[in-house]
């Protein structure tokens, strides 16, 4: 979908569908302009009782002048608009504005007064909202969907001092979309095909469309850098690991950069230790940490800002053979430190102690991890927010902050040293697992053991990173807290 901004007067403006607010029973200036211009139309079936006034209600008007049809939108009763309020109006405007056979539509929703945000925000939040409800996968039928009857382009209206304002909105709720539907197109793919290759390949064809530099380290390189962790993982299947190393170089020479580490386990039968049948499909997704680091060096790459950003990707399958790693093996990972593995579904974590171990020589701002670690964390927050585990108050404070900036949160957790504790083993520095009581922290807590030379934090997406029942597919999360997360510290 294209997205553009419209200063013509509104009863002027010629397209095929005008979106209009209607707060209390009236309609914002657009609609009154409209209104009067043909005949009163609006205000009738608005008298009528034709639009409902619990918010986020529809009524599409057919006309015949230049605006062929007038969505109207309800917001409300009466009083304050929130993010909440006019998030939900334009999902449903726009859910709605997808069965009209418009072939492009203006949205005049931006004149509602949103508490605390502006024309941008507004702008923003309807583009994406118009990208996220028209992304479709369906790659891998043989017949694919009938194509929605949408509109393929949207305008935002507004008065002239907005436009700039906008047009940056705009600009960065595209990237931003970009990116999600990448890592949501990988999440969504099966395990035969998004394989630890195929997102090495990903990562490769990004480095050539944006100008970004990739390396892919293959196993002997694994080998001769002691990643004894990773490779105890990968050792099970008949698919080589890779390590995927992106760099988009967007500041100066020798700023620090920004390391973002994704989990790439791009199936997870659970190993020896082998999981439950039911729902096991679903463990293609595993790899979707991974995906929202590539999701979002595309959309930063695609904005163009002013931070040095390098995303980190250990991938590999976690599979049983007769040369899987057996519960109760001791591992040396690359840190030196040796693991005993109690559990081998507790793998996304030995992949990922290797990586950040690596990560170390880029002598980074930040690290963050993202994976879809563990179902404890399910448990703890649902489906609503990504855990966030960090030593750091301030990293905690940002990313916090950036998660309802871009409407993608998180939520801190705790990572005192005291349920360390649970990790002590009898025949290695520390098990991976510390039992049932608080998985999800002690995960992090073992993550934490490979993370002290650098500001660092942990993100489990296990609740977030993909849908579960009758919309079971990937979310594309946390690409827009990531994105909005490196944005924030380029600008500062």
């Amino acid at each position: 979908m294209q997205f553009s901004t419209k200063t013509t007067a509104p009863e002027k403006t010629r397209t095929g569908c005008a979106i209009i607010p209607v707060l209390g029973g009236k309609p914002a200036a657009s609609g009154t302009a409209i209104d009067a211009a043909s005949g009163g139309a609006l205000a009738a079936a608005i008298a009528r009782g034709d639009l409902a006034a619990k918010a986020g209600s529809t009524l599409l008007i057919g006309l015949s002048g230049v605006i062929e049809r007038v969505l109207l939108v309800s917001l409300g009763d009466s009083g304050p608009i929130t993010e909440k309020a006019f998030t939900d109006a334009a999902r449903s405007a726009l859910r709605s504005l997808q069965t009209t056979g418009a072939r492009d539509a203006v949205s005049w929703l931006g004149e509602a007064e949103v508490i605390d945000r502006g024309a941008g925000w507004k702008a923003r939040t309807q583009a994406l909202l118009a990208r996220d409800l028209a992304y479709r996968f369906d790659t891998m039928k043989s017949k694919p969907d009938p194509a929605p009857r949408g509109p393929g382009s949207l305008a935002i209206g507004c008065g002239r001092t907005d436009v700039s304002a906008i047009n940056t909105a705009l600009k960065l709720a595209t990237a931003l979309s970009d990116g999600t539907d990448l890592a949501r197109d990988l999440g969504n793919l099966p395990g035969n095909v998004c394989t630890p290759a195929y997102l090495a390949d990903t990562a490769r064809k990004l480095g050539k469309q944006f100008g970004l530099k990739v390396e892919v380290l293959e196993r002997k390189q694994m080998e001769s850098l002691k990643m004894g962790s990773l490779l105890a993982v990968a050792q099970g299947s008949d698919l080589p690991p890779k390590f995927i190393v992106i760099r988009y170089e967007g500041g100066a020479a020798k700023a620090a950069p920004i390391v973002l580490v994704g989990k790439g386990i791009t199936f997870d039968t659970g190993g020896i230790s082998l999981k439950p049948a039911p729902e096991m499909d679903e463990m293609k997704f595993d790899m979707c940490g991974a995906a929202s680091v590539l999701g979002t060096m595309r959309a930063i790459a695609g904005i163009g800002p002013r931070v040095n950003l390098i995303g980190v990707i250990p991938a590999c399958e976690n599979m049983p053979s007769g040369r899987a790693t057996r519960p109760g093996d001791v591992v040396t990972s690359m840190s030196g430190q040796t693991i005993e593995i109690l559990n081998t579904d507790a793998e996304g974590r030995l992949i990922l102690c290797d990586a950040l171990t690596y990560v170390e020589r880029f002598k980074p701002a930040a690290v963050i991890d993202i994976a879809t670690l563990t179902g404890a964390c399910v448990v703890a927050l649902g489906n609503h927010h990504s855990g966030l585990f960090t030593r750091s108050d301030t990293l905690a404070s940002e990313l916090a902050g950036c998660g309802r900036e871009a409407g993608d949160t998180c939520w801190r957790m705790p990572i005192d040293d005291e349920y360390q504790e649970g990790l002590k083993s009898n025949f290695a520095d520390m098990g991976n697992v510390g039992g049932r009581a608080g998985g999800a922290i002690t995960a992090a807590c073992f993550l934490s053991r490979f993370t002290k030379s650098y500001e660092w934090a942990h993100l489990d997406i296990a609740g977030t990173a993909w849908k579960s029942g009758a919309q079971k597919g990937a979310s594309g999360r946390p690409v827009g807290l990531l994105t909005q997360f490196v944005l924030a510290r380029a600008a500062s």
